[in-house]
């Protein structure tokens, strides 16, 4: 089974490709801007992305250059309307797995989809070679001391369930892929859920798996997540959020290795390890009665707590010069705007602000006015709430407002600096109420 992201802004070509390869038993998510599908990318670490070239919020080159940023050995596929040699070639230079045009063959892109995981999975095998080669030297220069020692201590100890603790952004779910890739079990599926975006029964099928009938909408069988990770690993992301009815059955996978599938009755075994992780203490949801006091305990064998960004400041610009795409830089004042901010939403907020500001900029180094930061960058603001974090709309509003300050008011410069359609912008503009903000005449 392969995970998938289609980034489409079309919402019945994203629909039917998402369908389309959930038939075939592979989990395929969709996104239709440039923004929300590199926030999928690194929440989910998808095998294949297949990418449309003409996105609302910016280039589908401009796209491409980011997810490799974050990812270099992703398989991006592109899907474009329009191709021809120019496209094909611009998008194979900055590291296309493979270019389609529209409307695409479903049989072609699904081989061309199966070449893509296939060459990314050769790539994945030839780091971890390459890592255990130099089993010495830290993987991720950017993780404090002490969180690289944990994380091999984790690594080293491939059966014990292991428990991350962080604020929101501070990259747990990169940190549960690093225990995997650095284990005994780095060859086997890493597979993962969200413990909060699903109902109970749904959580349970994508988990356990169902037999046909099991409830009103199973038509056929499915195998579960721990079937499919097989002796890999299984990532449980917000477990605090997992529902009371299905912790028992955790509980048995953890200290019996077998469970059911929904509306079946042959046990099957199970020796997944189990990471899970959460932004809010699990002990207080132990104490308010919401989560299982015995598998809390059989959690925590082993925890790691991930310290907030504003906690490692020294960090701040070696993960900014990480994440800047490629050919982007830093001025001066930028860099120090980056220090003095406290990051709210730590080390994904950072990313996002990077990928905004570099489309913002185009060519030019990323300034202050790029990055767009709330309040005076020469004062250290005060830690917010996550409740005051920015919006995704509140952030593109601010992107748009600085963009169009940056050329005057010109609506057609401001499109191209976004990278967008000028008449996407003006859309845009009519939503955020930023007409006023745009020059009436333009040249």
């Amino acid at each position: 089974m392969r995970s998938i992201l289609i980034i489409d802004d079309d919402d019945t070509v994203r629909a039917t490709l998402v369908e389309f390869f959930e038939t075939f038993g592979h989990t395929a998510r969709g996104a239709a801007t440039a923004s929300q599908g590199r926030q999928l990318a690194a929440e989910h670490a998808p095998d294949v992305v297949l990418l449309d070239l003409r996105l609302p919020d910016a280039s589908g080159i401009v796209a491409l250059d980011a997810l490799l940023a974050d990812d270099p050995e992703l398989a991006v596929i592109v899907l474009t309307g329009f191709a021809d040699v120019t496209t094909a070639v611009q998008a194979m230079q900055h590291g296309a797995a493979d270019l389609l045009e529209k409307p695409v063959d479903l049989e072609a892109l699904e081989a061309a989809v199966a070449r893509a995981a296939q060459r990314g999975r050769l790539r994945q095998e030839v780091q971890v070679l390459r890592a255990h080669a130099r089993a010495d030297e830290p993987v991720a220069a950017s993780l404090a001391p002490t969180l690289e020692a944990l994380i091999v201590l984790a690594a080293n100890n491939a059966d014990a369930p292991v428990l991350l603790q962080g604020e929101t952004g501070t990259g747990k779910g990169f940190v549960a892929r690093q225990i995997h890739d650095r284990s005994p079990r780095n060859q086997l599926p890493f597979v993962e859920i969200n413990c909060a975006s699903l109902s109970t029964t749904f959580f349970e099928s994508e988990l356990f798996g169902h037999e046909r009938g099991a409830f009103t909408d199973a038509r056929q069988a499915k195998r579960g997540l721990l079937e499919v990770a097989a002796d890999g690993t299984v990532f449980l992301d917000e477990i605090a959020e997992l529902g009371q009815e299905v912790q028992p059955r955790l509980l048995k996978v953890l200290e019996e290795r077998s469970f059911r599938r929904l509306g079946g009755t042959t046990t099957l075994r199970s020796n997944a390890r189990v990471i899970g992780a959460t932004h809010q203490p699990l002990a207080d949801a132990v104490a308010d009665r919401r989560f299982r006091a015995d598998l809390y305990y059989r959690l925590q064998v082993l925890t790691l707590t991930l310290p907030p960004l504003r906690a490692h400041p020294d960090e701040i610009l070696p993960l900014a010069q990480r994440f800047l795409p490629k050919g982007a830089a830093l001025t001066r004042a930028a860099q120090d705007a980056l220090r003095a901010y406290r990051w709210p939403g730590n080390i994904r907020e950072l990313k996002n602000t990077l990928w905004r500001a570099a489309i913002l900029a185009r060519t030019t180094p990323i300034d202050v006015v790029h990055l767009g930061l709330p309040g005076d960058p020469s004062v250290v603001p005060t830690s917010r709430p996550a409740s005051q974090v920015r919006t995704l709309d509140e952030a593109e509003r601010e992107a748009i407002r600085v963009a169009l300050a940056a050329v005057d008011g010109n609506r057609s410069a401001a499109a191209r600096s976004l990278g967008i359609a000028r008449s996407t912008l003006l859309e845009k503009l009519k939503k955020y109420g930023l007409e006023a903000a745009a020059a009436v005449a333009e040249r």
